[in-house]
């Protein structure tokens, strides 16, 4: 796994991390409960995977790349439907990140990069996604 590699999936983190956190403040837990969790889950999720992502191209003598300061919504986000379907953009979008990692890697990083891919298909189904044979492609 190159430095190259681990940065273009940081990048989709560090945007799926400003996005989720955005969504997610404006979701309701009194009138939204459900889509509310299924939101914060996927920003804690996104955020320790950013962190390892960090971490391990400091492992390997990189430079992470840095996050921009603000990224563009999928769509308006005023209503619990646009919410849950910005949410499932940016799960579907991780995991076609992951999808091509997973590609470009072998032995303990590839099962990682295994992980995340199926860990973001599976949270895409709490977000109102459909099951895929070939996740991510």
């Amino acid at each position: 796994m190159t430095v190259d590699d681990l940065n273009r999936v940081l990048a989709g983190e560090h945007a799926a991390v400003w996005l989720l956190a955005t969504l997610g403040g404006r979701t309701s837990t009194s009138t939204q409960p459900t889509l509310a969790a299924a939101i914060r889950d996927a920003f804690g999720i996104h955020r320790a995977r950013r962190d390892q992502l960090v971490r391990r191209v400091l492992d390997l003598d990189g430079e992470p790349v840095a996050a921009a300061v603000a990224y563009e919504l999928p769509n308006p986000a005023r209503t619990p439907e646009q919410l849950q379907r910005g949410a499932l953009q940016v799960e579907v979008r991780c995991t076609g990140l992951y999808s091509d990692l997973v590609a470009r890697t072998e032995g303990a990083d590839r099962r990682w990069a295994v992980h995340a891919l199926l860990d973001s298909a599976v949270r895409q189904l709490s977000l109102g996604g459909t099951p895929s044979a070939l996740p991510g492609t």
